[in-house]
């Protein structure tokens, strides 16, 4: 065994990515079952965090649930649910003109936000497939005038069955485009998503390891938190990119199948 496991293993609490780690669309990742069991039998901390929004944590535990892997909702925390509570601490009881899925919407009316769209407090826009033209015109013309514009996660691709996807970044773009406006995002890599992770999880950044599948959000979010980092090779960074990066992950690994014992 490399001393670099040892040191993964030995950590308290895992911070896991989903997208490209535990599965690719509807397909279970080789080594996820056998990850979770490994989690509960060591009585480790852990929790599933995804820079996507369109599911809530409800909804995720069902997915992985018909997967096959059982893991309650309380393990589970998204960019959805991280966007509505900044938007919250920036403008308690707001309004919002939403772009997004379901996981989205709810976890925006949960916090305490209406839908407006005629005057919003800001525009937010999230992982759409109900994404058009129409809805881009109505976003540029309300942040033109004057709502705030606040994308869920910067990721511009997302790793699915048939291969990557368009992400709420390539969502966002034409926005800040057509507007001159650069939009604000919570998700990966932005701190902010890290200390709530960390407070859910009650941990410490020296006893927490961040297992994801991109050096641009997952690894870097790790290192500018000062929390160990592993890339797995199964989702949108293969190992001839990481030389594109100016750091590096502490540790590499093929798969999350290779840490447990």
């Amino acid at each position: 065994m490399s001393e670099g496991i040892r040191t993964v293993r030995g950590k308290r609490a895992f911070i896991i990515d989903m997208d490209g780690v535990i599965y690719h669309g509807n397909r279970l990742l080789r080594g996820a079952a056998e990850l979770v069991a490994w989690l509960r039998r060591e009585e480790k901390r852990f929790l599933f965090l995804t820079n996507s929004s369109e599911r809530s944590p409800e909804e995720l535990s069902q997915k992985l649930g018909r997967l096959g892997v059982e893991v309650g909702a309380e393990h589970f925390y998204t960019s959805a649910l991280a966007t509505a509570a900044f938007i919250t601490s920036q403008r308690p009881g707001g309004s919002a003109y939403a772009i997004g899925e379901p996981g989205l919407i709810n976890a925006l009316y949960q916090a305490g936000y209406t839908m407006n769209d005629a005057n919003p407090d800001y525009v937010v826009v999230g992982e759409a497939r109900s994404y058009n033209l129409d809805s881009v015109e109505k976003a540029v013309r309300l942040v033109l005038g004057g709502a705030r514009l606040i994308g869920t996660n910067p990721d511009l691709t997302g790793p699915d069955e048939g291969g990557l996807v368009p992400a709420c970044g390539a969502l966002v773009a034409p926005i800040e485009l057509a507007t001159g406006r650069k939009a604000y995002f919570v998700g990966k890599p932005n701190p902010l998503m890290m200390r709530h992770a960390l407070k859910r999880l009650g941990s410490t950044r020296e006893e927490t390891v961040i297992v994801g599948d991109r050096m641009d959000t997952d690894i870097v979010a790790g290192i500018e938190s000062e929390i160990e980092t592993v890339l797995v090779l199964s989702g949108v960074t293969a190992r001839a990119d990481l030389g594109r990066f100016p750091y590096a992950p502490r540790q590499v690994l093929e798969g999350v199948f290779e840490i447990p014992e």
